[in-house]
């Protein structure tokens, strides 16, 4: 039974058309209710659906964006699409998440020698962008060699732009972006974080630090 104490936690996902984005955030959702059998675990969708945002929140939840930067969908989208509740940072950028793009990178068959291109949907806000580059530094730091940024939208360098050889996806889910990625023919191209472990933890940890601080919103 839920300790009806706890302030529900919300997972706030971009979605998508594709049905594979919805089972990896499905995934993701089922590894945090595991981890925390107590606390009551929804997810909604900022556009697509099944279920969307403002469908699953009540006043005084927490929301934490299942987003990798805190760009426009976290700094406009969710603020105007609830309100009365507790919305924690993104999970992305953090060091963490290397851990979990450098499993995809060696699963692909890397064999961590060669320079490395993150690649990242972009976005038409620069701190998101901004962003992108701090996880690239936390994977070359990880990895222990050259890590440059490259994009699939809205940002430049494009990354059929640059002829990459290695690519580490800095993408949720399959979908659109990565068969982006993989139509650059580069040598290597890593699946996207999917449901890896770490962004259970991560939403866990964004939940834990905003539910301390009751009323929070978005950064400016």
């Amino acid at each position: 039974m839920r300790d009806p104490r706890l302030t529900p936690l919300v997972i706030a996902a971009h979605g998508s058309a594709d049905p594979r984005f919805d089972e990896v955030v499905s995934s993701i959702a089922a590894q945090v209710r595991r981890l925390r059998p107590d606390l009551d675990v929804r997810v909604g969708y900022l556009e697509h659906g099944p279920t969307l945002l403002a469908e699953v929140v009540d006043a005084g939840c927490v929301v934490v964006p299942l987003l990798l930067t805190s760009g426009y969908h976290v700094r406009v989208d969710i603020p105007a699409q609830v309100s009365g509740v507790t919305i924690a940072i993104a999970v992305g950028p953090d060091a963490a998440l290397a851990i979990a793009l450098a499993d995809r990178l060696f699963e692909a068959g890397y064999d961590g020698r060669g320079a490395v291109v993150l690649a990242a949907a972009g976005s038409s806000d620069p701190r998101a962008n901004t962003e992108v580059n701090d996880a690239a530094r936390h994977l070359a730091a990880r990895l222990d060699v050259d890590v440059t940024c490259a994009f699939l939208s809205a940002s430049s360098p494009r990354l059929d732009e640059v002829n990459p050889q290695v690519v580490s996806s800095y993408l949720l889910a399959p979908g659109a972006f990565h068969d982006a990625a993989i139509a650059t023919n580069a040598p290597l191209v890593s699946a996207p974080l999917g449901a890896h472990p770490v962004l259970a933890e991560l939403v866990l940890a964004r939940y834990d630090a905003a539910a301390q601080v009751p009323g929070r919103t978005a950064p400016a």
